[in-house]
């Protein structure tokens, strides 16, 4: 750990900050309808669909117009990879997609998980990556902001029905916002050195001779979107680790900014939305205090190295470099991996699997603790929303008083509602685990014995629930036990969670907004923030503390001891 590594880390997330201020309140402005300077495509697409934006929807018929938009999507995502084969824009002259690993890919990406069980250049033509993965990056990017949108305008207005128009915010999130950010980042992204085009691939002389193929493609735009939207899929197997999807620490550093800029941004466009910034002041605070706590943990675990490695001698001052990128070094290691586990990307510049124990076992519980810390863009906010329901509630019981926030008393349906969504991550990831792990089938896929092949097993399955994406690379994904069950996981991670959520958000809303009185809890303070990061980490962390202590904290004591399995 070094004083150079920690400025590095602080000017990265000052721009994240310095940015994510602005953006807040123009994404509340596109919310609100105000942003219009696209408004002729907008009005046009709206009239080739048949759709008034101007027809407002209740929660059931909001969920239902996006569960329509994500079956379209997957049905569509399906048939293209399976297809690949016949399609053009293939001039690897790849074939279509096993059917297991067709939907496992669909699910993964409509998801906005984007889980790879391939490897990208290896699999996947150059229609299919565009047409195919980088449309549905944008797609179900929009689809969580709009999620969001929907249920911060449950709090911002008493007695009402109607969150809002799904399709309209679907559009408005997609063309002002997504979009020319997209075009932006990616633009950059080629003057770095990312390649965009269509050439299947380059040759070149090694240096004894021989000739080597050099996979190229449309990489920058899709980066900039897998980025942005928090999808994280990588064009290349290696993700950023590769030279061309992670050309420099600059590069680097861009793609950690935009990872974090929108859900960051959403958490002050809550405050615009409901009248009171401090509210989505505080939010922000606790997003980014737990993303610094997890990022000098992992800096820490890193730079302490391997007890085995130190051990037979090596320089203490190298730290546990197995798995990283020189030209990165330690500390955007740690700030990337906290960045991509916190805010639901999936992208990894470093190799998790390399990790030590500790080193990974922050993104796990990143991951576990619900994927709110920022969280996916849109999915981060509502599921931090969910958190600030049970600590509104928690601190309610301990004062004897009604539980409120920003005018709604939050009732026994409420409550109820929460721990619904609450309980999804815990009973996906801990119930297929525990069936894959005395399954032969799936055991077969885990590559390492001992507390660290539990740890592979478990951190698929948290990924996959969470929708975040990344993976211990040591496990084989690639059969039809995992691509099914983790398809399913990445399912309920979504919408078995999204679906308790927008209810909550219908019953909200047709409540009356109360004003504020003298024994009202005030929820923008530090009291409140402690007491709300307090609630995530119990009621989000300690229920897959006994599976922790069977994999990477047991692997870490017993690395201690000089134990190899």
């Amino acid at each position: 750990m070094t004083w150079i590594g920690w400025a590095q880390i602080a000017l990265v997330l000052a721009c994240v900050i310095a940015a994510a201020i602005p953006l807040g309140r123009y994404i509340a402005a596109v919310a609100a309808g105000r942003v219009a300077w696209l408004a002729p495509l907008e009005h046009a697409l709206y009239q080739a669909a048949g759709i008034d934006p101007a027809r407002g929807m209740g929660w059931k018929a909001y969920v239902l117009a996006m569960l329509a938009a994500n079956a379209g999507g997957f049905v569509l995502l399906y048939a293209l990879l399976r297809l690949q084969g016949a399609l053009p824009l293939n001039p690897q002259g790849f074939g279509g997609l096993s059917p297991w690993l067709a939907f496992n890919t669909a699910v993964s990406f409509v998801t906005n998980t984007n889980w790879q069980a391939y490897s990208g250049e290896a699999a996947m033509s150059h229609l299919s990556q565009m047409a195919g993965l980088t449309v549905q990056n944008f797609l179900s990017a929009a689809t969580g902001i709009a999620l969001a949108l929907a249920v911060c305008r449950a709090f911002a207005a008493g007695g009402v029905k109607n969150l809002g128009n799904f399709w309209a915010d679907f559009l408005r999130i997609t063309l002002y916002v997504l979009l020319p950010l997209s075009i932006v980042v990616g633009l950059v992204f080629v003057a770095m050195g990312m390649p965009q085009t269509l050439v299947g691939a380059a040759g070149a002389t090694t240096l004894e001779g021989g000739t080597q193929t050099i996979a190229l493609g449309p990489v920058a735009f899709q980066v900039a979107i897998k980025h942005l939207g928090t999808n994280g899929g990588g064009f290349f197997g290696v993700n950023a680790l590769h030279p061309f999807e992670g050309p420099s620490a600059l590069a680097t550093a861009l793609q950690i900014w935009a990872q974090q800029v929108i859900p960051f941004a959403l958490a002050l466009t809550f405050g615009h939305i409901v009248g009171d910034v401090r509210q989505g002041r505080a939010l922000l605070g606790v997003m980014l205090g737990y993303i610094l706590i997890a990022m000098a943990l992992v800096y820490a675990a890193e730079a302490g190295g391997n007890p085995l490695h130190l051990a037979a001698g090596v320089d203490p001052a190298q730290g546990n470099m197995e798995g990283k990128d020189l030209r990165f070094g330690m500390a955007l290691a740690a700030l990337f991996t906290a960045s991509t586990t916190g805010a639901s990307c999936g992208a990894v510049n470093a190799m998790l699997d390399s990790f030590t124990p500790l080193g990974g076992l922050v993104p796990m519980v990143l991951i576990q603790l619900g994927e709110v810390l920022p969280g996916g863009v849109g999915s981060g906010l509502y599921g931090m929303l969910v958190f600030v329901l049970l600590a509104v509630f928690v601190a309610g019981l301990m004062v004897g008083r009604t539980p409120e926030y920003l005018g709604k008393k939050v009732q026994a349906r409420e409550v109820k509602l929460a721990m619904l969504a609450v309980l999804v991550l815990p009973a996906s990831i801990l119930g297929f685990t525990a069936v894959s792990l005395v399954l032969p089938s799936a055991v077969s896929s885990i590559q390492d014995a001992g507390p660290h092949g539990l740890s592979e097993m478990l951190y698929a399955f948290t990924s996959a629930t969470g929708n975040n994406g990344s993976a211990f690379g040591g496990l084989t994904a690639d059969t039809p036990w995992l691509n099914t069950t983790l398809g399913i996981a990445m399912l309920l991670g979504r919408f078995a969670y999204v679906v308790p959520v927008m209810a909550i958000a219908g019953s909200l809303a047709a409540k009356p907004k109360l004003g504020a009185s003298t024994g009202t809890f005030p929820t923008h303070g530090p009291l409140f923030a402690g007491l709300l990061a307090g609630v995530i980490l119990i009621l989000g962390g300690l229920q897959f503390m006994p599976a922790l202590a069977l994999g990477p904290l047991a692997e870490h004591f017993v690395l201690l001891a000089g134990k190899t399995f």
